[in-house]
């Protein structure tokens, strides 16, 4: 082994009690298990303001802070709301000031978490943007249905088969950049 991977999760709601925070947030626990090292980022409790590429990052609240702890990564788990078939305008505005510079490198898997039945569109909408700034998504991806039914209120999560396949995902995260740290430091 080569060193110990930071993975970072990034939840995408604002809303109280969110089961995306939820989601995360056992992924993130998963991560540790592995062993693994994590950073929580909850964007409904830092201060982004709407991204304006003519504004400094240092000039846009917690912006260069964020930036800095995405660079550190080697993996993130980022989780998204079902917002309208895509991810949350939160998470939008958290990904428009992140780039090649946060992702380069890095492994990504992906959590969404719907109210209802309809998750495949933000799952693709994720993949296809986390490619965008060339993370590494892993193939395991978890979507959440009915997120009310499967999530308790102190945030464990009741179905055995979503725990799994969010400690799944994680796992992979952690592995993989496992196997991309140790290709960089050679034989």
């Amino acid at each position: 082994m080569t060193g110990t991977p930071l993975v970072v999760g990034v939840a995408g709601s604002r809303r109280d009690g969110s089961y995306t925070l939820k989601g995360v947030r056992r992924a993130l626990a998963a991560a540790e298990r592995a062993g693994a090292e994590t950073d929580l980022v909850d964007l409904g409790s830092v201060d982004l303001p709407l991204y304006d590429p003519d504004r400094p990052a240092a000039e846009s609240g917690d912006a260069e802070a964020l930036l800095a702890r995405m660079r550190a990564a080697d993996g993130v788990v980022v989780g998204s709301p079902v917002y309208h078939g895509s991810y949350s305008s939160t998470f939008r505005n958290f990904h428009d000031y992140c780039s090649f510079d946060e992702y380069e490198d890095t492994v990504a898997g992906i959590l969404v978490v719907a109210g209802g039945g309809t998750i495949a569109s933000t799952m693709d909408h994720l993949r296809v943007t986390m490619r965008g700034v060339h993370a590494d998504v892993v193939p395991a991806q978890v979507g959440v249905r009915n997120a009310s039914d499967k999530f308790g209120a102190d945030g464990t999560v009741l179905d055995d088969d979503i725990a799994d396949r969010i400690d799944g995902v994680a796992e992979d995260v952690v592995a993989t950049a496992r196997r991309r740290m140790a290709s960089r430091a050679g034989p």
